[in-house]
């Protein structure tokens, strides 16, 4: 005979669990908006820079306070897309948030979308500790004179000085000099006639923009079997 065991009584009293909902960040304050650059004094500038065609969607985001307070969501129902267009939004939005700018963003002195630069020779002020400079800034090379540095400002337009002390200049970031006198730097239109010691930087299309990688071979999972299908068929071939 084979002996079971009574099957547990289900108590009616039972009660189905409540389904929870994600509310914690509603309650996180908004972090403060930040204000305009000279270099992105407006949303359709900054969706301009940050590029992968964000642009198109300017006139749906009607005001600086509103790049900065829309949600994912609110995005979306304004036709924001694709999604990763808008989490690419997101992120630079961020990247401003934080004082993080692209090239030109450190540029006081900026008319109609258009920085000017100049390259000028400053002297190195010596190190307070040790009383004297770096022996890089006090020997002679062949692109600076001995206790110089070189470095690429924003001037007012129409200007060939910066408006502080040659000794507290610094340099545009993402600008650098090539040879003994040429500005360089992606998106930097030289001047002609200047020899390369002036050069204008204007706000267009991507100028920000982080390029997107681009898949080889099917991508990171397909990767190894695309290219062993690939080597059988190259060994087949050689076969024949």
């Amino acid at each position: 005979m084979i002996l079971r065991r009574p099957l547990l009584t289900i108590s009616t009293s039972f009660s189905a669990p409540k389904t929870c909902a994600r509310n914690l960040h509603h309650r996180i304050p908004l972090r403060p908006i930040p204000q305009p650059i000279p270099f992105i004094p407006d949303v359709p500038t900054f969706l301009t820079a940050i590029g992968r065609n964000l642009s198109a969607h300017s006139s749906k985001i009607t005001s600086w306070d509103a790049l900065f307070t829309l949600t994912s969501a609110q995005l979306k129902d304004l036709g924001v897309e694709p999604a990763r267009s808008r989490r690419y939004l997101l992120h630079w939005r961020e990247k401003f948030r934080n004082g993080e700018y692209g090239i030109g963003g450190d540029c006081k002195f900026v008319e109609d979308g258009v920085a000017e630069l100049r390259l000028v020779e400053a002297p190195v002020v010596p190190n307070t500790e040790q009383g004297s400079m770096s022996r890089r800034s006090a020997v002679a090379t062949a692109t600076h004179m001995p206790g110089t540095r070189k470095a690429v400002v924003n001037v007012p337009k129409g200007t060939e000085r910066p408006t502080e002390p040659l000794e507290n200049v610094k340099s545009v970031k993402g600008v650098v000099v090539k040879g003994a006198k040429t500005i360089k730097a992606p998106y930097v239109e030289l001047v002609k006639g200047s020899a390369g010691l002036k050069a204008l930087l204007r706000v267009q299309e991507g100028i920000w923009e982080e390029r997107r990688g681009h898949r080889v071979d099917g991508g990171e999972r397909r990767k190894a079997e695309t290219r062993a299908k690939r080597r059988a068929a190259e060994n087949k071939e050689k076969k024949r």
